[in-house]
């Protein structure tokens, strides 16, 4: 029985970059597909919506990068580390702690100022007011906010007795220095008041209650001290250096 159909072809890969089929005789040329077209084609085929809905989204893909970036960077410091991985770990973790305990010793970092800045920068209060204001933040545990409020208010209540003039823009350190002339018993609480003062407000420290107790302690003290008068001070020294010359 002899087959009518078309003759069985073979497929090839022909050096000239093209695809070829050879009859399965010899009588007929083969049949040729040119590389480009079949390239083109393919191309086609492949950018079709059904073949690309299970990729990655854009931000996964940026993420695998970004994890793969890390992923080497840790793998090389951990090679350039003594005892590998661990020794890194080791090493970071130390530099972490040291981090927290200066940053618990030291407070926030701020930037130190030129010149100490006005001990009052708002509306005048008494200093029953600056007082009140104190006592409730030291009720809530805001220690520097209480230490603030309790200096002016040793420092108005000074103004208030005639023992410091009002003067605007007045630093605690001056404060202090102008008080313990009239106050000279006190002239070093007063002075430390001033750098627990400056301390907070402006070199970035944390307070705490044993601070603000002792500032309390010192504003109640100045309540009850008699001042020295200057005129007195005077008859004193003078009464003493006749008696030291009789």
């Amino acid at each position: 029985m002899t087959h009518t159909g078309p003759p069985a072809v073979r497929p090839l890969l022909g050096l000239g970059g093209s695809l070829s089929a050879l009859p399965a005789s010899d009588e007929e040329p083969p049949l040729t597909v040119p590389r480009d077209p079949a390239r083109e084609a393919a191309r086609r085929e492949l950018s079709k919506r059904m073949y690309h809905e299970n990729d990655p989204s854009w931000l996964q893909r940026a993420l695998n990068a970004f994890w793969d970036w890390v992923d080497k960077l840790f793998s090389a410091a951990a090679s350039a580390t003594p005892g590998g991985a661990l020794g890194l770990v080791v090493i970071v973790l130390t530099a972490l702690a040291l981090l927290g305990a200066l940053w618990w010793r030291l407070g926030t970092p701020r930037r130190l100022p030129t010149s100490s800045a006005a001990l009052f920068d708002d509306r005048p209060r008494t200093a029953a007011e600056h007082r009140a204001a104190a006592e409730a933040h030291a009720a809530q545990g805001h220690w520097n906010q209480a230490v603030q409020e309790r200096m002016r208010a040793v420092v108005r209540s000074l103004e208030e007795r005639a023992l410091l003039d009002v003067r605007p823009g007045r630093t605690a350190d001056e404060a202090a220095s102008d008080a313990g002339r009239a106050l000279p018993a006190h002239v070093d609480r007063l002075r430390a008041a001033a750098r627990d003062f400056d301390d907070v407000t402006y070199g970035g420290r944390s307070s705490d209650e044993a601070t603000y107790r002792r500032l309390a302690a010192l504003d109640d003290d100045l309540g009850r001290t008699r001042p020295v008068l200057a005129s007195s001070a005077h008859s004193t020294a003078h009464s003493t250096r006749q008696g030291a010359a009789e």
